[in-house]
């Protein structure tokens, strides 16, 4: 199942985006329910995938050590993508959750067609990044 555009435009990432713009990116999404508990993304393992969450919420930890809490209109995962390709954190849902996945291929068309939304995601990616 994909997005349709009222929940898209819901997102503040994507909210300025077109009709045609959403169909682009919906094509590229699908929706996942996720239950409370589950951990989508384990620190140091291999990323291909981008999330965008919906609805619920999840909690970040790094070296089990809690950062952020996360909810809806946040993303997460493009970390791996656009950088090492490994996970630099835990992210687990804390309620059950809905979310928007992107598979990496998909994200790199995601970035050569909507250059504003990816400027986006890579400057929230920066902000995010561990002191070295």
């Amino acid at each position: 199942m994909q997005p349709d555009h009222d929940r898209l435009r819901a997102i503040p990432l994507f909210s300025e985006l077109t009709d045609e713009e959403h169909d682009k990116l919906a094509s590229w999404l699908t929706v996942e329910d996720v239950s409370e508990g589950r951990r989508l993304t384990p620190e140091g393992a291999s990323g291909y995938q981008f999330y965008v969450i919906d609805g619920g919420t999840a909690k970040v930890r790094r070296h089990q050590e809690p950062i952020a809490t996360l909810g809806p209109g946040d993303f997460f995962g493009e970390m791996a993508i656009m950088g090492d390709g490994h996970r630099i954190a835990d992210v687990v849902a804390t309620s059950p959750m809905t979310i928007f996945a992107m598979f990496g291929t998909s994200f790199r068309e995601f970035e050569a067609t909507l250059t504003g939304v990816a400027a986006e995601v890579r400057a929230k990616m920066q902000e995010r990044l561990p002191a070295p």
